[in-house]
């Protein structure tokens, strides 16, 4: 378990970690999550002990984390960089030895993964012949490799086009099915939706709200209905009741102030278009943060 207690980090006067507390358990995905500049790689970057908290503590399994724990731990940082000369055979099964792991098993894992994000048939190319999107597969299976039992992504998803998206949702999944504890950085708040258990939401180096994502849904999710119509729907947004709205084509998603407010829409919809589905969702992660992430920039700015 990775567990971080109370970390502060201050660039120049600039507090870009401000007293931040989580944990992340084996057999979990936890999602760190918060806009840019959030404070979110910086965050990441002191579990590794590549900066220093000013104060607090990151425990490993209890214990402060020490340069041997680094072999038991996968990192992915944000900024992309490979060995662009080497193969990427050659380049993964180094990453792999240099973190410990045994040369035969973490060839074995080399391949599958390989396989698994159909870019086996690239093994015996150079790195520098890869497309952004295979670099990043690549640096994926790099961080996988010698089998560790924490793994930390910083933006994994960034520059994925969505087909290989879903493949490193997936492998998430495998990895957590695997008891892997798994922390990853996004500001896209789908990808936490689809596969966190727990999530921080930072924002301005400061934690916005914690929990598991049944509990944020519940406590600070508004009811949200989906209509499918035909006509002008334009109105709906300025109506009293109503806190957001989204708009699609010949479609809407309606933030309510209240669950009482579905009948007032419904009948305020009534007659002036004609309704085709009306059907109410459950909170957006993506509206949460839109409200507490502006909430708390006001208050900062106070």
């Amino acid at each position: 378990m990775i567990e971080v207690r109370n970390v502060v980090k201050t660039y120049d006067s600039v507090r870009a970690v401000d007293k931040l507390s989580f944990a992340a358990k084996p057999g979990e995905i936890f999602g760190l999550i918060g806009p840019n500049g959030a404070g979110k790689s910086t965050t990441i970057r002191m579990i590794m002990n590549i900066i220093a908290p000013d104060s607090g503590q990151v425990l490993l399994d209890g214990r402060p984390l020490c340069e041997a724990d680094k072999n038991r731990i996968g990192y992915l940082p944000e900024e992309r960089g490979l060995y662009k000369k080497m193969k990427v055979g050659d380049l993964l099964t180094f990453l792999a030895e240099v973190k410990g792991g045994d040369r035969q098993a973490s060839a074995q894992r080399i391949d599958r993964w390989l396989e698994r994000f159909d870019i086996a048939d690239w093994k015996e190319r150079k790195v520098d012949e890869l497309s952004k999107g295979m670099a990043q597969k690549v640096q994926f299976i790099g961080t996988v490799a010698h089998d560790p039992d924490v793994l930390l992504f910083d933006e994994p998803f960034s520059g994925l086009d969505p087909m290989s998206q879903d493949m490193l949702l997936e492998a998430f999944l495998e990895l957590k099915r695997a008891g892997k504890t798994i922390l990853f950085s996004t500001h896209i708040m789908d990808h936490a939706e689809k596969i966190c258990e727990r999530i921080l939401i930072i924002n301005k180096s400061r934690e916005v709200l914690s929990g598991s994502l049944a509990e944020v849904k519940q406590r600070y999710g508004s009811p949200t209905v989906r209509i499918e119509f035909d006509g002008d729907a334009a109105f709906v947004s300025g109506l009293p009741f109503v806190k957001a709205c989204r708009q699609f084509p010949r479609a809407l998603e309606v933030e309510l102030a209240d669950y009482e407010d579905t009948d007032k829409l419904y009948c305020a919809l009534a007659g002036r278009v004609k309704v085709r589905r009306f059907e109410q969702l459950e909170p957006s992660l993506h509206s949460i943060f839109i409200r507490l992430v502006g909430a708390a920039q006001e208050d900062l700015n106070a």
